[in-house]
């Protein structure tokens, strides 16, 4: 059997559907959720739904573990079985060692190129369709590893969280702040920014009106938006009908060719708790 040119892969925080995974031929390495002591593979051990269910049985949020050298290394190798150039890509190496990780595996393996997404969740499953899009087309691995590396700063990623709940028991928010934003409604712009995670613009209200505020504001200035593809990406919402007025309102403003529903894995939802939604794209 002949091997193929290129092979994209990347962590299971890409958050990339099943469907897409298999569309693109995308294999996925995951990452890991700790409870209680015992560490579980995101996605395949352990979905968010059982997450939630065990974070408000302990009432204590657990962490995540980053993907070791020897996994990357036995990854690798069996991909590299089947194909010339390996291009991978991990979470950002501001939120993970994951990156670190990959690059000491990939040196002793040969033929891989690890890419530091510098963004979470689809910010990376955008990067991640792209290089397949350029493999398709025949691009060397080079090029194709040049053009993303570029594309990643253009990135736009971010996410409203219904409550601070689970960013307050993750040591990212205090108690007090939790409380005044539930009190106030306030509901705060989680964005990726030069790898990290930060707050940006706080809004007030309840979660539709939120969201459809916080929708004109991201994709407000059309002139600056890629319009080839979007992700509405979520971490299971109470009200799923949400979804789709979010869909609806996106569209109405913005005439994506792609508009990609998703939902977030443990990591993402680890972080950010049930009800969390995202509206992820490029800027041109």
């Amino acid at each position: 059997m002949s091997k193929q040119p290129i092979r994209i892969t990347a962590d299971s925080t890409c958050d990339l559907s099943p469907e897409l995974l298999q569309q693109y031929g995308i294999s996925t390495l995951p990452l890991y959720v700790v409870l209680n002591g015992q560490a579980y593979k995101d996605g395949v051990e352990i979905t968010p739904d059982e997450l939630y269910a065990r974070v408000k049985a302990d009432r204590k949020l657990g962490s995540t573990a980053a993907i070791n050298v020897d996994e990357y290394l036995t990854f690798f190798t069996e991909v590299r079985k089947s194909c010339d150039t390996v291009i991978h890509f991990t979470i950002s190496s501001e939120m993970s060692s994951c990156y670190q990780n990959a690059c000491i595996a990939a040196e002793e393996v040969g033929g891989v190129y690890v890419i530091d997404s510098r963004n979470l969740s689809t910010g990376i499953g955008l990067q991640v369709l792209r290089a397949c899009e350029l493999a398709e087309k025949g691009l060397a691995a080079e090029v194709i590893v040049s053009y993303i590396r570029e594309m990643a700063g253009r990135v736009d990623a971010t996410f409203i969280p219904e409550s601070l709940e689970f960013l307050k028991m993750g040591g990212r928010c205090s108690a007090a702040t939790a409380l005044s934003a539930s009190l106030l409604r306030i509901k705060p712009c989680i964005q990726v920014r030069e790898g990290a995670m930060v707050v940006g613009k706080k809004y007030t209200g309840s979660m539709e009106h939120v969201l459809m505020k916080y929708i004109g504001d991201r994709l407000g200035d059309l002139e600056k938006v890629d319009l080839s593809r979007v992700f509405i990406t979520h971490s299971g919402m109470s009200d799923p009908a949400l979804v789709d007025k979010v869909k609806d309102a996106v569209l109405a403003i913005a005439p994506f060719e792609d508009v990609q529903v998703t939902r977030a894995g443990c990591t993402v939802s680890m972080h950010c708790g049930p009800n969390t939604l995202g509206v992820l794209f490029c800027k041109k």
